[in-house]
């Protein structure tokens, strides 16, 4: 099969769209087939795709204003002469918003097959950044996904809502954790007292530090005695939390080993954005046997058991969060028992396995189009 990744965010990009993509293509070779990535090219003097499983087309793009880690591409040919040099059976869209939109104009002009993958919140964005404009970026997303062959979303909220403001033929696709990179025996006691020099437990968050992240809902853990916050990851929110989390430890962005031994090493780890459509870092906590406090919100549903691999709190509750946490860091055997159970829960959920779930979806798309055309 040959599949066309049309994705807003590629490595070097830290995030979870172009994880997934990159995950996605790695897998589709691993099976035999023939992937090729569309991504927006990186900033000056990033990394090169030394990393890639597969040939990558950069298409030329803008920092978004006022949030430079985020590209945005511009209008250009090579998308289309993507799709027709690389002879695509089908074409997968990867959180279409700008450049995604426009693989779907081209895979709908060339009589392509288009699988559009649910995975950014633009309606929780919307409400975050401008206070408003929520039923447009509805509209939006309705619109280009009910272009799409099928849709995927990556949680049950995210498919009940989909569903809700109309999006047609939407399916399940959830996630996979790399459990090798992730797993408890990574955990390293002299980065925990490097970390925590007076004896305190870890309490970890891991992800981008942006407004609808509200990570400034960690303030009242700060206060925990016998507690430190440590931050993994950056963002434009970085100085505003910096004083909003008094001794909280700022790690910057880590990845590969470093980010899993970090995981590994935490005691608790607590997410706060609720408008997450998955929560990845919150699979790879749990994969690094450590128990989690989120959001009763979106992804986190799914992938968090109440009381048996941690904690769900109500969406943008501060005190409940600090409840949680007060919870869980002093009754040591809970906090064990949940960190054991989440690893348990985890280990089936491979990207080896929903990869071939993906494939499972191009096969019925493919199916789908051959019948509708034979009629």
């Amino acid at each position: 099969m040959r599949v066309v990744i049309v994705t807003e965010s590629f490595p070097p990009d830290v995030n979870g769209v172009a994880h997934c993509a990159l995950q996605t293509a790695r897998h589709l070779v691993d099976r035999g087939h023939s992937p090729l990535v569309v991504a927006p090219a990186p900033a000056p003097g990033s990394a090169p795709d030394t990393d890639a499983p597969c040939p990558v087309v950069r298409v030329p793009s803008l920092p978004l204003p006022g949030y430079p880690q985020v590209r945005v591409a511009l209008p250009s040919r090579r998308l289309a002469a993507a799709l027709l040099h690389h002879r695509a059976d089908l074409v997968h869209l990867a959180s279409p918003f700008v450049l995604g939109v426009r693989g779907m104009a081209a895979a709908a002009r060339l009589g392509i097959p288009a699988v559009a993958v649910y995975q950014t919140d633009l309606a929780g964005y919307a409400r975050t950044y401008m206070g408003a404009g929520e039923a447009a970026a509805w509209r939006r997303i309705r619109s280009v996904h009910s272009a799409a062959d099928r849709t995927l979303a990556p949680s049950s909220a995210a498919l009940t809502d989909l569903e809700a403001h109309g999006v047609p033929r939407v399916r399940l696709w959830p996630r996979g954790v790399d459990t090798v990179r992730f797993k408890p025996e990574h955990r390293d006691e002299s980065l925990h007292r490097e970390l925590a020099p007076n004896g305190e437990l870890i309490v970890g968050y891991v992800g981008r530090l942006a407004p609808e992240k509200h990570v400034e809902l960690l303030a009242g853990v700060c206060g925990l005695e016998g507690v430190k916050v440590v931050v993994v990851g950056d963002g434009p929110s970085h100085a505003h939390l910096a004083e909003a989390l008094p001794g909280a430890a700022f790690l910057g962005r880590r990845t590969g080993h470093d980010l899993a031994r970090i995981f590994a090493s935490l005691d608790v780890f607590a997410h706060t954005g609720p408008f997450e459509t998955f929560c990845q870092t919150v699979q790879e906590a749990m994969a690094s046997g450590v128990p989690v406090v989120a959001p009763a919100a979106g992804g986190p549903l799914d992938l968090v058991a109440h009381e048996r691999t941690g904690l769900l709190v109500p969406a943008l509750d501060a005190d409940a969060v600090t409840e949680a946490v007060r919870t869980l860091v002093t009754d040591p055997d809970r906090r064990i028992a949940y960190g054991l159970a989440a690893r348990t829960m985890v280990e089936g959920r491979t990207w080896a396995a929903v990869g071939d779930q993906l494939i499972g979806h191009y096969g019925d798309v493919l199916a789908a189009r051959k019948t509708a055309v034979a009629a």
